[in-house]
């Protein structure tokens, strides 16, 4: 027999009306708002496809084959004006990335180090880290990003008056030049001495961490299997008769020729984001030193640690499950904020979708191709992160 809340027996027919029980209007609850935001999406698509049909511009890909027309100031994959708009989209993409990637690794190293300095016993030290911070945290991302711009443009000599380094190496108001990289027969020989070198100096870690667990002896894994990476790939090029050349940039004209450059756009949009982000990623780093506890300092100091080593084997350890959340977010910014390229005239994603929008009128295509992307970049970036924050998370017995 069923019973009520206070404990009555209720027969069959006078069990309570599903409005009155709370777990089933829950349910319907949340039924109907499904339906109403469905309904709702649905009522927006149906309405832009109805739209798009009456200017007689369906939904479609296949512009994306036609020709570009335009050409964008710095590819790392061959590109002309004949190149379709796939291409000059594949471009914007690598680009996009590249700025990231290297905004991400200086933003992280520059935050950890100003974040470690904020904290310093010594007071000016400690003072000119807090001032950098407030400074940087305070101006607008788009007005720094100019301030690089116009500090690099104006800074650097003319391609006449480059500064050199060696023969080989230019620095001017167009770029950094240096050596490109030609691979030939046997490269490949190359390739597979960094990866063996990559392998060996992940087991040379976990040797050393093993060797450590059970001795109590340290070994310079880090500096080891650098050294491995660095050496190993240059005797492999040695021993395969030196199949990768180098095409050193070369002044002809008006401008250097050959090689590899590094334009100001580039160089400007990574300063603005790395010193941006870095004032955010050094508080947060702050935080996670603090939070870690002031009694775990004192025990590795009284073990006799000097207090470098106590930063990197005990503080840091620790800090980094405090550290790690925020932090995803931060590079989850760097990424969302490269949008901001076309202040400095970087050709990121942002800005070629742009482009190929004026182009080919396709305006609802590449805003979708612009979301996916940033969407999928994102996700990528919280897994990723959430994948390490739960490797180093404490694991309860």
């Amino acid at each position: 027999m069923a019973t009520d809340v206070q404990g009555r027996i209720v027969t069959p027919t006078e069990r309570t009306a599903w409005w009155r029980d709370e777990r089933k209007r829950g349910i319907v609850a949340q039924i109907v708002t499904i339906a109403i935001v469905v309904g709702f999406f649905w009522f927006l698509i149906a309405n832009m496809l109805e739209n798009q049909r009456r200017l007689g511009v369906p939904l479609s890909l296949d512009f994306l084959n036609g020709t570009a027309g335009f050409q964008v100031s710095f590819s790392l994959i061959p590109i002309t004006l004949d190149s379709s708009i796939l291409t000059v989209i594949k471009t914007g993409v690598i680009n996009t990335l590249v700025a990231s990637v290297i905004s991400v690794v200086v933003a992280t190293v520059l935050g950890f180090f100003i974040g470690v300095l904020r904290l310093s016993t010594n007071w000016l030290i400690a003072r000119l880290a807090t001032v950098y911070i407030e400074i940087v945290r305070n101006i607008p991302l788009l007005v720094q990003l100019l301030f690089w711009y116009i500090a690099i443009t104006k800074m650097l000599p003319g391609v006449r008056q480059s500064l050199m380094v060696g023969s080989s190496v230019a620095l001017n108001v167009r770029g950094l030049f240096v050596p490109k990289p030609v691979p030939g027969d046997g490269s490949w020989v190359i390739l597979a001495a960094l990866i063996v070198a990559v392998v060996a100096a992940v087991v040379i870690r976990r040797w050393a961490v093993q060797r450590q667990k059970a001795t109590g002896r340290q070994f310079p894994a880090i500096w080891t299997g650098l050294a491995v990476i660095v050496v190993l790939p240059i005797l492999a090029n040695l021993a395969a008769g030196s199949p990768v050349t180098w095409d050193p940039p070369v002044l002809k004209g008006f401008n250097f020729q050959g090689g590899v450059s590094l334009p100001p756009e580039l160089v400007a949009l990574v300063m603005g984001l790395s010193v941006y982000t870095s004032a955010y990623i050094a508080e947060i780093v702050r935080g996670g030193i603090i939070a870690v506890s002031h009694g775990q300092t004192e025990a590795a100091l009284a073990l006799g640690l000097r207090p470098s080593r106590n930063l990197r084997l005990v503080v840091i350890p620790q800090a980094l499950r405090v550290i790690t959340p925020p932090l995803t977010s931060q590079y989850l910014n760097i990424v969302k904020n490269s949008t901001l390229a076309g202040a400095t005239g970087f050709p990121d994603l942002y800005a070629v979708i742009g482009t190929s929008q004026n182009q080919t009128g396709r305006a609802v295509e590449c805003v979708a191709i612009l979301m996916v992307f940033y969407l999928v970049v994102s996700l990528l970036i919280s897994l990723f992160m959430n994948w390490y924050n739960k490797r180093i998370a404490l694991v309860e017995r």
